[in-house]
């Protein structure tokens, strides 16, 4: 399950620069995703829309170009290819602009796609030994316990060989842990268990941004679990792991995810060294999010209707402040 609110669709790669440095990223692109006038905002802009209220320069490659994002009944539409990905990149390099200090990535079907990806952020690397990669590993989720894929196997091998061991913060659900360390979670410590087992494969960072373990404060409410290693300049490692305990929001959401690896990314450049403020920080900008969505369409579709996909399209501009600032409002569990 995804955190609060479900989503995930056709994502691609976006590179983005800091006010003082450059990072990117790959992600999808709809033309269409606020209803409000005159602000025409792309829905798989999310990276770009927080990355940039947060202080940070997009450089955006746009793995789709699709008219809307696929929680509507029909969307029409161009994928980009490995090949045109890779066309992309060596104008930026021919132009001596890639020089980036963070690369996100989402979802992508493809594991040509993938593996191009996993390329140039190693040239990317090579380039700035600092650059902070962060990875949603966007393969799949769990609906009433039970875990299937919605991309295609074969990415799978990719992600756990070529792509995690790259990766220095990654953001799996608790399916998508599951997938890429073959071991289950039935229990906080199989958890931290997997979050160990991520670590070993690479990341320092490692969020278990949902899963289906129970909370003592009732059914209504998603665990996340986060893990991060700092070393120290003695050379020990220290770890630090949190648990945070989410309201769920019954609706179904687009764009959550990536509003989530979005903010991480930018909380953990300004907390590098305090995951428990990062995550809280990231959560609780997503809960005003969520709650001033689901308040607005709920008032637009009408007392006893079911809101359409149109009026759950994330209230972005309206949460500005609370995406630069946001109240407190989920409180992160040091274990």
């Amino acid at each position: 399950m995804r955190a609060p609110g479900h989503d995930r669709w056709p994502a691609g790669s976006r590179l983005a620069r800091r006010t003082t440095g450059r990072a990117g990223a790959v992600a999808q692109q709809s033309v269409r995703a606020d209803l409000r006038p005159p602000c025409l905002i792309p829905e798989e802009g999310q990276w770009s829309k927080d990355s940039k209220v947060l202080g940070f320069e997009i450089d955006a490659v746009n793995s789709v170009q699709f008219s809307n994002h696929t929680g509507y009944a029909h969307w029409k539409g161009q994928v980009l290819s490995s090949h045109e990905l890779h066309t992309l990149y060596e104008g930026l390099r021919l132009n001596s602009m890639n020089q980036y200090d963070y690369v996100l990535t989402g979802y992508t079907r493809d594991a040509s796609f993938l593996a191009m990806v996993v390329d140039i952020v190693k040239e990317l690397k090579q380039q700035n030994s600092r650059l902070v990669y962060v990875c949603d590993p966007v393969m799949g989720d769990k609906w009433n316990g039970e875990g299937s894929m919605y991309v295609p196997e074969d990415l799978l091998p990719v992600y756990k060989d070529k792509v995690v061991p790259l990766a220095d913060i990654i953001t799996p659900n608790q399916f998508e842990a599951e997938l890429l360390t073959g071991r289950k979670i039935h229990s906080q410590e199989d958890a931290l268990a997997v979050m160990d087992m991520l670590h070993s494969m690479g990341p320092d960072t490692v969020v278990i941004t949902s899963s289906d373990l129970p909370s003592s404060r009732g059914s209504n409410y998603l665990i996340a679990l986060g893990s991060q290693r700092t070393r120290r300049p003695d050379g020990s490692v220290v770890t630090e792991r949190i648990r945070m305990e989410m309201l769920k929001v019954d609706a179904v959401f687009v764009g959550t995810g990536d509003l989530f690896a979005a903010m991480l990314l930018a909380w953990t450049h300004k907390h590098p060294n305090n995951l428990k403020m990062a995550c809280e920080k990231t959560v609780s900008a997503m809960h005003h999010v969520l709650q001033r969505t689901i308040t607005c369409a709920k008032a637009q579709a009408g007392e006893g209707q079911k809101p359409s996909p149109a009026q759950l399209e994330l209230r972005m501009v309206q949460s500005k402040g609370d995406i630069e600032n946001p109240e407190i409002v989920v409180q992160a569990t040091v274990l």
